[in-house]
C-alpha cells in the first residue's frame, strides 16, 4: 500500500463531512495489487479526505490471460476447459453458458436427463458460491475464522460431488455440446439429495450468526447503496441487481434449460445496500434448495448426450449466437460467430464480475476506507473473469 498527498485547487475541493482535516489536501492511497481483501490481483487508487473516500479508480489487467483470442484459435471443444478458468468457483455454470451458446449456434438439442443434470449442477454451484461469498464477506469485516470455515465445510461436500462426477473438484470440464460428458449414477444422485436435505440446517445456523449481529448490521446497512436506476443503466445483473428491488432473473426471463418446470421465487431487496446484497445470497440459496429438491425428484433415466453431435469433427454452420445464463454472480454470456470452420471466427465473453465492478466508485463515495473492503466483498468478483 502506497500513499501520496494531492493538493486541490479551491474550486476542486469536495464538501467536507469531517470536523478537521488538512485544508485542501486529499490523501491518495493505492490499495493493491496484492491486498488481502481485493479477492485477487486487483488495485484500487483511492483519494481520501481523512477516512472518507472522495475518489476511487479500479485498476484491472494484472491477470489478463488472453482468453478470447485463445478461443478464436482453438476448436470449439478445446475452449471448454478454458471456460473453467473464468470463474474458478463456478466451472459448471461456465461450461453451461458456453455449451448453450454453441448449441444455439448449431441448433443442437439436449436430452432430457442432461438438462436435469445441468440444472442440478448449476444450483449446487450457486449454493457453494454464495456460501463462500458470505464467509469471505464476514472475513472482510474482521470475523476471521468461524464464518468462513462454516461456509467451506458445506462447500467441500459439494466439491466432493463434483469430483466424483467429473474427476475434478474445481476445473470440471463436464458439459458438452448436446449434453454432458458422463452420466450420474443413482448413488451420486442419492448423495446429492442427502446434501440438499440438510443444507437448510446450515442456512439456519449461518443466518443466526449474521441476522441479529450488531456489528454486521452496523457495517452493512446503509453502506454502499446502489439505486435501481444506476444498476439498470450500468448493466448490473444477478444478486446485485435484485438487491436493488429489480425483478430480473434470466432463469425466469429466458426460461432456458428446464427452469420453467420448477417452482421457485425471486428474492428482492428494498434498499440496495451491502446488507441487502448479503441477504440476497442467503435467500437465493433457499430457493436453490427448492429447485434441487424438485429436480432430483423428477430426473429420470435416459441418455445424457445427443448421439447426432460429432464433437471432434464439429463445424457449426455460418452464423452467430449469444447464449446466456443466470450465473451465481449474474449474467454470464458467450457471443460466437462461425464462418463454418472448426474454430470460432469471433469469441466474446460477457462476464458478470467485470460489469458489476464498474459501479464500485459510486458505491464507495462518502464512506470510510474500511467500508471499501466490505462493499467490494459484497460485489462478489473473481479476477479470472474480470481479466480475461
Amino acid at each position: 500500500m502506497t500513499a501520496t498527498i494531492q493538493t486541490l485547487e479551491p474550486t476542486e475541493r469536495p464538501p467536507t463531512t469531517m470536523g478537521s482535516r488538512l485544508d485542501g489536501e486529499l490523501l491518495e492511497v493505492s490499495m493493491g495489487p496484492q491486498h488481502p481483501s481485493t479477492h485477487g490481483v486487483f488495485r484500487m487508487n483511492v483519494a481520501l479526505e481523512g477516512e472518507i473516500v472522495r475518489k476511487l479508480k479500479p485498476v484491472f489487467g494484472y491477470l489478463h490471460r488472453n482468453h478470447e483470442k485463445i478461443g478464436e484459435n482453438a476448436t470449439y471443444l478445446s475452449s471448454m476447459p478454458y471456460t473453467d478458468r473464468l470463474d474458478y468457483f463456478c466451472s459448471m455454470t461456465n461450461n453451461w453458458a458456453y455449451a448453450l451458446s454453441v448449441e444455439k449456434l448449431a441448433g443442437i438439442e439436449v436430452p432430457e436427463r442432461a438438462e436435469y443434470l445441468r440444472v442440478i449442477l448449476a444450483e449446487l454451484t450457486r449454493l457453494q458460491n454464495h456460501a463462500s461469498l458470505l464467509g469471505f464477506l464476514l472475513s472482510d469485516m474482521g470475523a476471521w475464522g468461524t464464518p468462513l470455515m462454516y461456509a467451506f465445510r458445506e462447500r467441500e461436500k459439494i466439491l466432493d460431488l463434483f469430483e466424483s462426477l467429473s474427476g475434478s473438484r474445481m476445473m470440471c470440464d463436464y458439459m458438452r455440446f448436446g449434453g454432458c460428458r458422463v452420466d450420474a449414477d443413482d448413488d451420486w444422485l442419492g448423495r446429492a439429495k442427502k446434501i440438499v436435505d440438510v443444507f437448510p440446517t446450515f442456512l439456519d445456523e449461518f443466518e443466526k450468526l449474521i441476522l441479529q449481529n450488531e456489528i454486521v448490521i452496523a457495517r452493512t446497512q446503509n453502506v454502499g447503496t446502489l439505486s435501481p436506476e444506476l444498476a439498470i443503466s450500468a448493466g448490473i445483473t444477478g444478486p446485485m441487481l435484485r438487491a436493488c428491488g429489480v425483478n430480473y432473473d434470466i432463469r425466469k426471463v429466458d426460461k432456458y434449460g428446464f427452469y420453467p418446470r420448477f417452482k421457485f421465487r425471486i428474492p428482492l431487496g428494498d434498499h440496495g445496500d451491502t446488507y441487502d446484497r448479503l441477504m440476497m445470497r442467503a435467500l437465493e440459496m433457499r430457493e436453490s434448495v427448492e429447485i434441487l429438491k424438485q429436480a432430483l425428484a423428477q430426473v429420470k433415466p435416459g441418455p445424457v448426450m445427443n448421439p447426432k453431435v460429432k464433437i471432434r469433427a464439429f463445424r457449426p454452420p455460418v452464423g452467430e449466437a449469444y447464449g446466456r445464463i443466470e450465473g451465481p454472480k449474474g449474467e454470464l454470456g458467450f457471443y460466437l460467430i462461425s464462418d463454418g470452420g472448426p474454430n470460432p471466427y469471433r469469441y466474446r465473453v460477457r462476464p458478470p464480475s467485470l460489469i458489476n465492478l464498474t459501479v464500485l466508485e459510486d458505491l464507495c463515495l462518502g464512506h470510510t476506507v474500511a467500508d471499501v473492503m466490505v462493499i467490494l466483498g459484497s460485489v462478489d468478483i473473481v479476477m479470472g473473469e474480470v481479466d480475461r
